[in-house]
């Protein structure tokens, strides 16, 4: 059993397990029958920062005016447009993460991408004033060929994540402590 839904808005915004977890394909296919979009990312092209900016700027369709560093992707996550979302959803996969565990900016990323998250997720501002756009549930799922659920946890365990484990998962949010 699961304790993650990627097909809503909550917690948690990353999930990261073996590749092929038949409960996380089921929620993808739940999340495109309702309207949703799931994006594929090749994990050879997020092995570098830059690599990282050029890969989501492209999948994600970000505006030309990206600035292509860790904060702007935070801001461009949390506008995503509906015709990536489909005005419902969004699920990034990132294939083949395997590699990706050993990279200097893999727990950074795994940060920025809660971060990101957490504020689509959300019907408010960094304020707590309404946006003037509906919640967008919006998740990221790294599949791993070789899923090491103790390597994974201390890779991106950090002071500004809360990170849960159960039998084929690891899951990553915002620690609301330092956050909220």
């Amino acid at each position: 059993m699961t304790s993650f839904d990627i097909t809503e808005t909550a917690e948690p915004w990353v999930v990261c397990v073996p590749q092929g977890e038949a409960a996380v394909h089921r929620q993808l296919s739940r999340l495109e029958a309702k309207g949703g979009r799931v994006h594929h990312f090749d994990s050879r092209g997020l092995m570098t920062e830059d690599g990282l900016y050029r890969s989501f700027a492209e999948v994600l369709q970000f505006p030309g005016y990206f600035g292509r560093n860790w904060d702007a992707l935070v801001d461009c996550l949390d506008d995503l447009c509906g015709t990536v979302t489909g005005g419902v959803g969004i699920v990034g996969v990132i294939r083949d993460a395997d590699r990706l565990l050993e990279a200097e900016h893999f727990p950074l990323f795994v940060s920025v991408l809660c971060q990101g998250a957490d504020r689509a997720n959300s019907s408010v501002d960094l304020d707590g004033f309404p946006l003037d756009r509906p919640a967008i549930a919006e998740h990221f799922v790294f599949e791993f060929r070789d899923f090491d659920r103790e390597k994974v946890t201390q890779r991106i365990e950090q002071n500004d994540l809360t990170v849960t484990t159960g039998d084929n998962f690891v899951a990553a949010a915002l620690d609301p402590e330092e956050w909220h």
